[in-house]
Formats: C-alpha cells, structure tokens, sequence
C-alpha cells in the first residue's frame, strides 16, 4: 500500500497560502488514489527533536564504526525514529515557505535530524557521497510573498528551492514535482492562489 507523508514547515495555521495547496493536493489524491495511507508531519507540533550536542556525539560515534553510550543515546535514538518515519513513506508532500530567501529554520532542523550516516546517505574518500534514498517520490509546494522568477534582486533570492531541491536528491529522490506560489507584492493573489491549488490537484492525479 502506497503511503504519502505531508510534511508542513509552515507554523500559520489556517493563515497559511503552503498548506492550503497542499490540502487541495491531498483532498484529489486520496480522492484518486483509494486506500493510500496518509500522514501529516507538522514540524510545529513539538514531536520534532533537537539536534544538540550529545546528537551530534553520537552521529560522529556511528561515523567511527561505533555505537552511541551515554548521553547520546536517547538523542540518537530520536533521529532515528524520526528517521524511520520519513522512510516509511514512498511518496512526499512538503509544504514549503520561503524565509528570508531560504526555507524555515524547522525544515532545516528535520533536515539535520534525518540526515544520517547509514540512513539518508553513505560517503566514501575517494568517490564522495551515496544516497540510500530509492523508489520515492516527491511534490514539493513552494510559496513566497515578495520574491518571484524574473524581479531584480531588490526583491530577494531563491534559495529557497535551490538548497531544498538539492537536498531532495542529495537523500536519492529525484522524481520531484514542483508547484508554485509567488504572487509578488503587485501580483493578483486570489487568481495566483487558484492557479496554485490547481496545480496542486493535476500533479496528485498522477502522483
């Protein structure tokens, strides 16, 4: 059975332009694929942990060949199911806003948190980095204010997509499905919203 994984960087709510395209994708895909299992990861929730100090301990442990003891047990053990979360799906929805041209700090802190040796990637001397990311796929909605394809740089920079994008296929995911809201400050945001949701809904058809 096909599993989706929602993951929300966004902490507005029902105020938030990413999550309510990524609703309208999740109401046509569970609409066109019957009996798909769907879970909603909402970073905001408290459910995400830290990756402080005796993680971090831990993760260089795993990257020695040994295992973590002490204080870094608990930490490593969070990753870990968080870890295990993440992979348990085949199919990823994120909803993403732009912050200060890049992503919220609580996607980056998932990030750093599943990013794991033996996990999301191996690495060797001589040929670099592997990842271990096989068979999923990935929409990915991202939204902005101010910011939009083809304005000078008065009115910022993506680095929103560009560092998420490639982190998606840095992990092994590179069957990746883009929908997009940037309405700009003198933009028509009703029509952009719309236009965005549909999007939305065409890409969950055959996702």
């Amino acid at each position: 059975m096909s599993r989706l994984l929602h993951i929300s960087a966004s902490p507005r709510g029902d105020q938030s332009v990413s999550l309510a395209i990524a609703d309208a994708f999740i109401e046509e895909y569970a609409a066109t694929h019957p009996g798909v299992r769907i879970d909603r990861f909402d970073l905001w929730d408290g459910t995400l942990p830290e990756f402080g100090p005796p993680a971090v301990a831990a993760k260089m442990a795993v990257f020695a060949g040994a295992s973590p003891s002490g204080d870094q047990v608990e930490p490593w053990a969070a990753a870990v199911r968080t870890f295990e979360r993440f992979d348990a799906a085949d199919r990823y929805l994120f909803s993403v806003p732009m912050w200060n041209a890049g992503v919220p700090y609580k996607l980056k802190q998932f990030i750093d948190v599943v990013s794991q040796p033996g996990m999301i990637f191996d690495v060797h001397p001589e040929t670099g980095y592997r990842p271990l990311l096989r068979g999923k796929r990935a929409a990915v909605v991202y939204t902005s204010a101010v910011w939009g394809p083809g304005l000078s740089p008065a009115f910022g920079s993506d680095f929103q997509s560009t560092y998420f994008a490639d982190w998606l296929r840095w992990a092994g995911i590179t069957d990746i499905q883009e929908i997009r809201h940037h309405p700009t400050l003198t933009g028509d945001y009703e029509l952009a919203g719309k236009q965005a949701a549909e999007r939305a809904r065409q890409v969950a058809r055959t996702f």
